[in-house]
């Protein structure tokens, strides 16, 4: 069949089994749908909510994080984060709170990896100072905190890969965590998530889990070493 060029050629290129196969999954791909702010919002979307409590407020946050299920039925099914609220009692914060369920919102919408948000959020640190949760988590701020609910979302739909120790490893925190009780005579915590009273903040995992080991500072919690 006969088709007529009706602009300048500028280049051509051979056309081989090779570059047709790639040309080929290049398509396949592209023909799949990917997160972008144009994507129609469903009528249904899937949600989880996360509390949140803090020593600063007398009521709790709620955060709602609502996803959209892309390609479902294919194996490129995937979810992606498509909206955030969040909710209180507590009015101080409504006006930058709702301010900033905008603004990830339309993160979230425009597509590509968002996960750059949680490490941005968790950076916020409150001038009036933080606090620990339970387990001696240190959390800078209430920012800080809503990063960390927004990664463990993410975690959980796939789009961060969590760090896990190894059982080895694991292992030998046990271990070590058993062996400064009996040296230091310290009950053995109720709680599975606490650590000894002695212990003091871990810079790698912001965790108050860090204690002398054989003349070397070990975290109980990540395995971080001031000793490598």
């Amino acid at each position: 069949m006969a088709h007529k060029i009706s602009s300048k050629i500028v280049s051509y290129k051979v056309l081989t089994e090779e570059n047709k196969a790639e040309a080929e999954a290049k398509a396949a791909e592209e023909a799949f749908e990917k997160m972008h702010e144009n994507v129609e919002r469903p009528e249904v979307l899937m949600g989880s909510t996360y509390k949140i409590k803090t020593p600063q407020s007398e009521h709790a946050l709620y955060i709602t994080i609502n996803d959209m299920v892309l390609n479902m039925g294919t194996e490129h099914e995937e979810r992606r984060p498509y909206e955030i609220f969040i909710n209180s009692k507590n009015m101080e914060h409504f006006q930058w709170v709702l301010a900033l369920t905008r603004v990830i919102s339309a993160v979230f919408r425009k597509g590509g990896d968002a996960c750059f948000l949680v490490e941005e959020l968790k950076a916020v640190f409150d001038p009036k100072g933080g606090y620990f949760k339970k387990g001696g988590i240190f959390m800078p701020s209430l920012v800080a905190e809503i990063g960390y609910a927004i990664e463990a979302h993410l975690k959980h739909i796939g789009m961060i890969k969590p760090e896990e120790l190894s059982d080895e490893q694991k292992k030998f925190l046990d271990d070590k965590r058993k062996e400064f009780e009996v040296k230091n005579s310290v009950e053995t915590p109720t709680s599975k998530d606490a650590f000894p009273e002695q212990a003091v903040l871990c810079n790698k995992c912001s965790t108050k889990a860090m204690v002398l080991m054989d003349g070397c500072m070990t975290c109980l919690n990540c395995g971080e070493s001031k000793c490598g």
